[in-house]
């Protein structure tokens, strides 16, 4: 049954992917003069742009080369630009379908519609090209966002915890070593007392995390009370227990619906993600269930993937909630969806007794591109009273 939902779920994202394609590939078609040997070219460079990405991905389960990796990653930057090309081009089409009710179009554009399809084509191109190359830069250069809270219980003997978060790193083929290392550097920079790693560290299969042998930059993240982390759903895509073995395997502590004690003073619950409910076909455990026992006198700290059901948290007596997941879209206008979609899609919210953050990640998800917001590793400066 699984495999027939696979199937089932692989074939409708593939249609529809190809149909995107073709619609962004006649648009271009049509602006190409007809005999134009310029016709050859494009089809060429479009069918390798719009297929290299499924072709990468199916190489990499053979064998990982440089040409995979090269595919994979031509195929993630068309993904940003397919994105943005619909948007543009369904703008314009729309355009003309008011144009032909009502027209409005100056005539400079009607005088000679062939040549105004070229140059608007060639325009759209190279505002596609600038967005994702500027949209690509700003994801090589995560800030440092600084969170100053305070939850109002004594938890001796600290004082104060200096959480660094960092979520959605995403490693695999796109990001792999260089990125990795930048990321820690950062961490280690804050001098943390503990690292929280809420989900999808990695993004899929775990082979090119192997390849690049990526968990021994993982173990230079060195932090007083080490480094924390829960399960995403891409860790469910790529194989959970290979995924989490990895991590504890290279000093990371994997919380599965568990808990942990920080210095006797602070409680920090881990969450299975919800893919387990999926995967397991049985449903995780509920928060209520894991706080049974907890001493709610002291800070109760929850790491959730997937910022759904906030409410289950302040009903449970959970002091801080962190979460990642949504990205906040990565890519606008995306951000308007994950808006509607979650409760909070990113950053600070409070309700009643309990705060909440959800990053918008450090890494990226396929596109190696964000242009709705900039990354971050977020330095939460606790302090209890």
């Amino acid at each position: 049954m699984r495999k027939f939902d696979f199937i089932m779920f692989f074939s409708i994202v593939l249609t529809l992917y190809l149909a995107i394609n073709y619609y962004v590939f006649r648009r271009g078609w049509e602006a190409i003069p007809h005999g134009s040997s310029w016709r050859d070219v494009y089809l060429a460079v479009f069918l390798l742009l719009s297929f290299s990405f499924l072709a990468g991905r199916f190489l990499e389960r053979a064998s990982m080369t440089w040409f995979s990796h090269l595919l994979v990653f031509l195929g993630s930057f068309w993904l940003a630009a397919l994105a943005l090309f619909v948007i543009i081009i369904l703008t314009i089409d729309f355009l003309r379908l008011v144009n032909a009710i009502v027209p409005f179009f100056p005539s400079f554009i009607t005088a000679d519609y062939v040549r105004t399809r070229t140059v608007m084509a060639l325009a759209v191109t190279g505002v596609v090209f600038l967005t994702v190359l500027a949209g690509h830069i700003n994801a090589l250069h995560p800030r440092v966002r600084i969170l100053d809270l305070t939850i109002h219980k004594h938890s001796n003997p600290l004082k104060t915890l200096n959480i660094v978060v960092a979520s959605d790193i995403h490693l695999g083929t796109i990001i792999g070593r260089p990125r990795l290392e930048r990321i820690v550097e950062k961490i280690s920079a804050l001098n943390p007392d503990i690292v929280l790693l809420p989900g999808d560290v990695f993004d899929e299969d775990i082979g090119p995390v192997i390849k690049q042998n990526l968990g021994d930059t993982l173990r230079k993240i060195k932090a007083k009370f080490g480094v924390l982390a829960v399960p995403g759903n891409h860790e469910y895509i790529g194989g959970v227990e290979e995924a989490c073995r990895y991590l504890t395997e290279h000093g990371v502590t994997v919380l599965r619906d568990s808990i942990i004690g920080i210095d006797n003073s602070v409680t920090i619950i881990g969450r299975e993600d919800l893919s387990y409910n999926r995967a397991a076909r049985r449903p995780r455990k509920t928060l209520r269930e894991l706080m049974a026992g907890v001493d709610t006198s002291r800070p109760v700290i929850v790491m959730d993937h997937q910022p759904f059901h906030l409410e289950e948290a302040a009903a449970s007596g959970v002091d801080f909630q962190i979460s990642g997941h949504t990205h906040h879209g990565q890519i606008w206008p995306f951000n308007f969806i994950t808006r509607r979609v979650y409760e909070l899609s990113w950053g600070y919210m409070r309700k009643g007794e309990t705060q909440y953050y959800v990053s918008c990640g450090v890494g990226t998800w396929g596109p190696p591109v964000r242009t709705g917001n900039r990354p971050e590793i977020v330095n939460i400066r606790l302090q209890f009273d």
